[in-house]
């Protein structure tokens, strides 16, 4: 993986290509590359970013057919020759290619016995050869993508030009999205509409063993078995415009201060003042239907995870249904029991996270009743599962998620609520809850005035090796998700661990050298939390308070005070300031805030 773009048209490809592959690059990559079919294949393709890709290409440059690839290392270290796009010996057919060819040395062995000279380390060259060597006998290309993925065991996206005809594209999915923008009188093609915006808001979603031929003036889809599909245009909401930075040093923060607004967007609609419920008619589900279910399984990976956990915990306290969160990494390996009264719901920001779609395809194999909570729309896990909440909160760019994090909570909140009041939630509590939800814009916003303040004590705490984060059961998951943000865009080690695990273990690494954040909300158990500072501080250990109270001065060296709100709703305000310590921690050491080390913003492979 990483990032694919096509384009075949009137216009000179390479330039449409490097400006798409440029709105590609908050997905993380370390090599660049791309083609152009004029009378054969030209091809640059460099180490590092697309600048110098784009320093890399000539100026006479031409051709109206081309694909290009931003490349995050799966198969090889990053170097020119391991950059996409990769090539047959002959130099007939071009591939760029996001996912993994899980049989690809046995493709290679064979491939190498009939001939074939590979030059990279990649997975991605045995489909240059497979299909060059099929082309030969079909004497066509869609034939020759077909039957060579037949071979091909693993996930892709892949985009695929012949030098012989330089009229057409062919394209494929299975695991790793592909999204076909239409135009006039030209098509694209990207991994991410980001790439796309700019030339058209018209796009088709490719299926999972879907393929599609593009040209010049219009496409066609088929199946793996060269069964023609029939594919109805989605308007994208999205423009250009949203993947700016909007004058903000950086896109992580440009997206944690637009939080008051995309919080907003989630909630628009959806609060009902007369019998003070959720408005959720994606959900596809009636009352009596809703009322059957007798456990919630939620499902997710990473900071999706994390939110989830958020969300079980609202769900439990507000529905009275017993709720838990398990990544989905884990979950669709251990053969789960899949029960017909119990409800799983799958988060994802971009739709397309391969371990949380293929565990949504085994339990919808299994017979499991599956919600989304995604925020791209027409996404592959929007299409596969029964119902769900799309959270609108806008494109996040930034690899590290922020918005989308704290639009996934909230919208677990409307989940919780519509759920609460259908069974025994009275209305009075919902309408507590609904007015909770309705002051977060404006408290989002005061916690993001603080920044300043913030930097500072991003600035003191960032030098330290690592930080433990502790949290007791709202704040756990709070806790976790902080340390995940500092990790993830610092590279300073974090540990998150339940409050009241402390001493069974984790106390052992306390001491002037591991500063603790603690995620302390003014509940029924700020006494017990209290008390745990207490014990961190009487062993040395620095401690940075996230709450709703300045504590006695020995209990904690530093506070950030949040906005106080429903006790239930209290874990969405508590992690906007982590988002800003780590932010701005990052920023003290010189970090590539939006395009952290190792990391993709959409993982699509295992």
């Amino acid at each position: 993986m990483c990032g694919i773009v096509a384009y075949i048209g009137p216009k000179d490809a390479a330039p449409i290509l490097l400006e798409g592959l440029q709105r590609l690059e908050y997905r993380g990559y370390d090599s660049a590359g791309l083609v152009v079919n004029n009378k054969g294949l030209k091809v640059r393709k460099v180490k590092g970013r697309v600048a110098d890709l784009a320093g890399a290409v000539p100026a006479r440059f031409k051709g109206g057919l081309g694909i290009g690839h931003t490349r995050w290392a799966t198969h090889g270290v990053p170097n020119d020759v391991n950059a996409h796009p990769h090539l047959d010996t002959k130099e007939r057919i071009a591939v760029v290619h996001n996912g993994i060819i899980e049989n690809a040395d046995e493709l290679r062995a064979k491939l190498i016995a009939d001939g074939a000279v590979f030059v990279s380390e990649t997975d991605t060259e045995v489909l240059a050869h497979l299909i060059a060597r099929t082309v030969q006998d079909t004497g066509s290309l869609e034939e020759a993508v077909r039957k060579a993925l037949k071979s091909v065991v693993g996930t892709y996206g892949i985009a695929v030009v012949d030098a012989e005809r330089g009229s057409e594209i062919v394209v494929a999915r299975n695991g790793s999205p592909i999204v076909i923008g239409i135009g006039e009188k030209e098509m694209f093609c990207a991994s991410d509409v980001a790439a796309l915006v700019r030339y058209t808001r018209q796009v088709v979603h490719l299926e999972d063993g879907e393929l599609a031929v593009l040209k010049a003036d219009g496409f066609h889809t088929f199946t793996m078995d060269a069964r023609a599909t029939s594919k109805e245009p989605l308007t994208v909401d999205w423009d250009a415009g949203h993947y700016d930075t909007g004058g903000y040093e950086h896109y992580l923060l440009k997206e944690i201060s637009d939080q008051p607004e995309s919080v907003a967007r989630t909630l628009r609609g959806r609060l009902d003042d007369r019998f003070h419920i959720a408005h959720l008619g994606g959900l596809n589900l009636d009352p009596r239907e809703t009322r059957a279910f007798r456990r919630v399984k939620i499902i997710g990976c990473g900071s999706a995870y994390y939110a989830g956990q958020i969300g079980a915990q609202l769900i439990e306290e507000l529905a009275r249904i017993p709720a838990d969160a398990e990544p989905a990494s884990e979950f669709r390996y251990r053969s789960p029991v899949v029960e017909h009264d119990t409800l799983y719901v799958a988060v994802s920001q971009s739709g397309e996270t391969y371990d949380t779609l293929a565990a949504v395809q085994e339990l919808k194999r299994k017979g499991g009743r599956v919600l989304g909570v995604v925020n791209a729309v027409g996404s592959a896990i929007a299409r596969e599962v029964d119902g769900g909440v799309y959270l609108h909160a806008g494109p996040e760019v930034s690899v590290a998620s922020t918005k989308a994090f704290t639009s996934t909570a909230v919208a677990f909140a409307l989940i919780a609520l519509h759920f609460g009041r259908v069974r025994d939630l009275s209305p009075s509590d919902g309408r507590r809850i609904a007015d909770g939800l309705r002051r977060l814009p404006e408290q989002i916003e005061r916690i993001v005035e603080q920044g300043d303040a913030i930097a500072a004590l991003a600035r003191k705490y960032a030098p330290h090796p690592g930080m433990m984060f502790v949290g007791r059961v709202r704040g756990y998951p709070v806790a976790r998700e902080g340390a995940q943000k500092l990790k993830e865009i610092s590279y300073v080690h974090a540990e998150a661990y339940p409050a009241s695990e402390l001493k069974h273990g984790p106390l052992a690494l306390i001491g002037p050298d591991m500063p603790t954040v603690a995620v302390v909300p003014d509940d029924e158990l700020l006494d017990k939390n209290l008390t745990t500072l207490g014990e961190i501080r009487a062993r040395g250990g620095k401690v940075l308070m996230i709450g709703h109270r300045e504590p006695d001065a020995k209990l904690a060296e530093d506070v950030i005070v949040v906005p106080k709100n429903e006790v239930e709703l209290d874990p969405i305000l508590l992690g906007i300031p982590l988002q800003l310590f780590a932010y701005h921690a990052a920023v003290a050491l010189e970090r590539d805030v939006d395009k952290p080390r190792n990391l993709a913003k959409s993982v699509t492979v295992e």
